[in-house]
């Protein structure tokens, strides 16, 4: 008789040095946007656990934290854990202990998860985990967040709604087309909503009781919007056709923080639209957060030291137009995934950085490279190749 073998845990193990500074900030984002005790709760218990456990990315991201050296870089000023320091300790003293893992917990990646997790937990309403949702944990959430989207899209074609010109405003004119806001007060909301989601193939207007335009991910959107939490802009083309869907909660102090940057079926918007939307970046006032979804865009903002006086107004702007030595450096620190859209030669101090970073290396051979950099790297070649081969 074979033994019974134990279930397989929702949530892995893995030490995380700045654990509890993720679950401060969890809670204070959830507080900020005025989530339910419930949605705080689970967030703080199953998202934190998640991040903590199962959550992968890439450094800077997620990074394991190999010496004392690392981890006194990521603390900056603040005194070490003396548990993490005797770890490290001990591993330089040869002993095997397990690795220990840093996680920013303001990373866009981890901002764009938990935005994903918020829209699932605050549509629960009328469904059968109202009132239960401490009994599912984060991978199940987030597998029934893409079985119902999948969903939607089979739902899709199931009906028709038409363009309702007075539940919109013109805001924004752009090189091939136009964002327009929707009216939270318009008594066609909901219909324009559910029109936008239609031709889009998102989630925005997807309402659970699709004749009322009640319930369902499409109710959160349209409350949020109708109550001031919430603004929500389209950008068109032709006979008002939506090509991207942008969505921006207000703070408490006015400004806005963008949650998503959808084109068609979630994906990101193509390439030719990106001045538009870096030209409507620069336009609303937004917060300093930059989401996911502007980055997967090869959008960035630029910290305030880089922009000239003339700048200021719009720090906003595409990878190919950093131009600067500066604010290419900037970028290599920041967002060194994005290197390679760079339009212009990195500078020759740049890519001697290039070449001190394996992990950078295939951006650099993809680029126009100084006399002195290819010189070098001709002459390791050549030395590489000379060289004796072990037997």
């Amino acid at each position: 008789m074979q033994a019974a073998t134990a279930p397989h845990p929702a949530y892995k193990a893995r030490d995380m040095v700045n654990a509890p500074a993720i679950k401060q900030r969890i809670r204070e984002r959830s507080l900020q946007r005025g989530d339910s005790q419930d949605v705080t709760d689970w967030l703080g218990n199953h998202f934190y656990r998640h991040l903590v456990g199962n959550f992968q990315a890439d450094a800077p991201t997620l990074q394991p934290v190999a010496s004392n050296a690392d981890l006194q870089a990521l603390l900056g000023r603040k005194p070490a854990p003396p548990w993490a320091a005797e770890r490290l300790h001990k591993k330089a003293s040869g002993f095997e202990v397990p690795d220990l893992w840093w996680l920013e917990p303001d990373a866009a990646a981890v901002l764009a998860l938990e935005a994903r997790l918020v829209e699932f937990l605050t549509t629960r309403s009328g469904t059968s985990l109202q009132g239960k949702l401490q009994r599912i944990n984060c991978p199940q959430a987030l597998a029934r967040w893409t079985l119902e989207h999948l969903a939607f899209e089979r739902k899709r074609h199931a009906g028709r709604h038409e363009h309702r010109p007075e539940a919109v405003r013109d805001m924004l004119r752009g090189q091939l087309g136009s964002f327009v806001e929707f009216d939270g007060q318009s008594a066609a909301l909901r219909e324009e909503m559910a029109y936008e989601s239609q031709m889009m193939g998102h989630c925005l207007g997807q309402f659970a009781e699709r004749k009322q335009l009640r319930g369902g991910y499409g109710e959160r959107y349209a409350e949020a919007c109708e109550k001031g939490r919430m603004r929500l802009f389209s950008y068109r083309t032709g006979s008002a056709q939506p090509r991207i869907t942008v969505n921006t909660h207000v703070r408490e102090d006015g400004l806005l923080e963008i949650e998503q940057i959808k084109g068609k079926q979630n994906r990101p918007p193509i390439a030719r639209y990106v001045p538009d939307v870096v030209a409507l970046l620069n336009h609303l006032p937004l917060n300093h957060a930059v989401p996911e979804d502007a980055l997967a865009m090869g959008i960035v903002r630029r910290p305030v030291h880089l922009l000239s006086v003339t700048e200021k107004a719009t720090p906003w702007c595409a990878v190919d137009d950093l131009q600067t030595e500066a604010e290419q450096l900037w970028l290599l620190q920041t967002h060194p995934e994005l290197l390679s859209q760079l339009c212009l030669a990195p500078s020759p101090l740049m890519q001697w950085l290039l070449m001190a970073s394996p992990d950078t290396m295939p951006p650099l051979e993809r680029m126009p490279r100084s006399n002195a950099v290819q010189q070098t790297l001709d002459l390791a070649k050549k030395r590489t190749a000379a060289a004796p081969r072990r037997p």
